[in-house]
């Protein structure tokens, strides 16, 4: 007689939450100002600004904007707030750093904004793995945001997770 194999996991009442399912679907581009620089060291307002005025914003219609120096300059804080006002009428976002700095900004807003009801007083399993770039600091954001709601939270695959908190 065969004895019939029962999947425990997929009869539980455990939650998965997938940060990747999160990922924000757009292109992601970093813009170096560095050659809007005299000598790549210092911002000659003047010079930038008609650098500024001289480039196609437009190509940044619906993209995702990071914008840097990658020379070791000294950038006041308006050449950035003035490319900034330049990528307003295009980007979906912009900030000032690199890349990962970028890809955080969007987890975070992504995660204040997330509505978790459904995890209320469940049992939560936060998915570790993705292919898509997933920044550390989102894992502690929807860690913290579920504490309020859930049951226990743990880390992993729900074979092998790693408890993170349960609910006394």
């Amino acid at each position: 007689m065969e004895k019939e194999i029962i999947n425990r996991v997929a009869q539980s009442q455990l939650k998965t939450i997938d940060l990747e399912d999160y990922y924000a679907i757009g292109e992601r581009v970093l813009l170096d100002i560095k050659d809007w620089l005299y000598q790549g060291i210092v911002v000659r307002e003047k010079e930038f600004r008609t650098r500024i005025d001289a480039h196609e914003w437009s190509q940044y219609q619906d993209k995702y904007v990071a914008i840097e120096c990658s020379s070791d300059a000294i950038i006041p804080g308006w050449a950035y707030m003035l490319c900034a006002t330049k990528l307003q009428p295009y980007a979906k976002k912009v900030v000032q750093g690199d890349l990962e700095v970028l890809e955080t900004t969007l987890y975070q807003s992504i995660i204040e904004n997330l509505d978790i009801t459904e995890f209320k007083d469940k049992s939560v399993i936060i998915k570790g793995c993705s292919s898509k770039p997933v920044p550390q600091n989102a894992y502690l954001w929807i860690t913290a945001k579920l504490l309020t709601v859930a049951k226990s939270v743990m880390y992993g695959e729900a074979c092998s997770s790693v408890p993170l908190f349960k609910k006394q």
